[in-house]
């Protein structure tokens, strides 16, 4: 029934993409999304070395004869022992089909992975950034709105205006992130213009993430105000939920803290620290508003089918209003 361009993209049977998530998006999670009908990535930050993200990508594979991706996600500066280049490789070495990229301008690598067949979707939070990712070949943008669990950008523009907007002032397809949990959403993003949703927040409450169990029963019942935007005074937005660590990061940057003061308590190791040990006051954790509205822990399956089906009603109810 939701046929899209990115339907036909990508090869799959929903529109319905799983986000790259630093410590959850891996073998388990990503292979349930494709078995599901969507499409999973594979986070590479998530990996020390070249041949952990290969391993990861082979196992997927065991786990699924569907299309995965890759998420890419670049620090705005080349910074010593970046691997971007060296997970490039290994995703067109590996025959994957699509990647997922952030950060920094994807330019440099974009002949790369045109010669290999990978098709590019480019993550932005503002249409001016759309507009450069569609011009330096992105075959797909994903925009994201202020809701968004992660990087907001720095405009503050929620989903509702970003998209619409987006999604008439380009040509390639646009892929709607920040805000998307269930089917009304979904239908709500077609109708804006989008071809998919990307989720990560309702993912991360998903029976295959291996996020710990303290996080999703915190996660099914928090509020979509428990959550909150830090580091802007580093430029580099980010919605996390509201724990110790967020509320320790707020007051440093109310002091003046550096970048260099405030990675003891943003850096990614101690996230996944807290991913495995449970303490949910441990690390700046990603987390849309969109939590506000996940009430429970499903396997990636039912949430996928229940979007569907719940899509499938939101339509049905528009047809009656429309007299259709």
């Amino acid at each position: 029934m939701f046929k899209t361009r990115i339907t036909e993209m990508l090869g799959i049977q929903h529109p319905i993409l799983q986000g790259g998530m630093q410590w959850l998006a891996k073998a388990e999670l990503v292979s349930a999304v494709a078995n599901a009908g969507g499409m999973g990535f594979i986070t590479a930050v998530s990996f020390a070395s070249v041949a952990e993200l290969r391993d990861e990508i082979r196992k997927t594979r065991d786990m699924t004869d569907k299309p995965f991706g890759v998420n890419v996600s670049m620090l705005p500066v080349m910074m010593p022992g970046d691997l971007t280049e060296a997970f490039f490789d290994v995703v067109c070495e590996e025959g994957i089909p699509v990647v997922e990229t952030a950060g920094r301008n994807p330019e440099p690598y974009v002949p790369k992975l045109k010669s290999a067949g990978v098709k590019l979707i480019h993550k932005v939070p503002a249409v001016r950034f759309a507009r450069k990712a569609e011009s330096i070949g992105a075959d797909a943008v994903i925009v994201v709105g202020f809701e968004c669990g992660g990087h907001p950008g720095m405009d503050d523009v929620p989903s509702l205006i970003v998209l619409p907007k987006a999604a008439q002032e380009l040509n390639v397809p646009v892929i709607a992130a920040g805000g998307f949990c269930d089917g009304k959403s979904l239908v709500a993003a077609l109708a804006l213009g989008a071809e998919a949703v990307l989720m990560g927040t309702r993912f991360m409450a998903a029976k295959e993430s291996p996020m710990h169990e303290n996080f999703k029963n915190w996660m099914i019942e928090a509020q979509e105000t428990d959550t909150m935007v830090v580091e802007r005074s580093i430029r580099n937005a980010a919605r996390i939920m509201k724990n110790e660590a967020a509320q320790t990061v707020a007051k440093m940057e109310a002091e003046g803290a550096t970048l260099e003061d405030l990675l003891p308590v943003i850096a990614g190791r101690v996230g996944r620290e807290a991913y495995l040990s449970g303490d949910t006051d441990l690390g700046t954790i990603a987390c849309g508003q969109v939590v506000g509205r996940i009430h429970e822990i499903k396997s990636v399956k039912e949430i996928m089918d229940d979007i569907i089906s719940e899509a499938e009603q939101t339509i049905q109810r528009l047809n009656v209003i429309a007299g259709v």
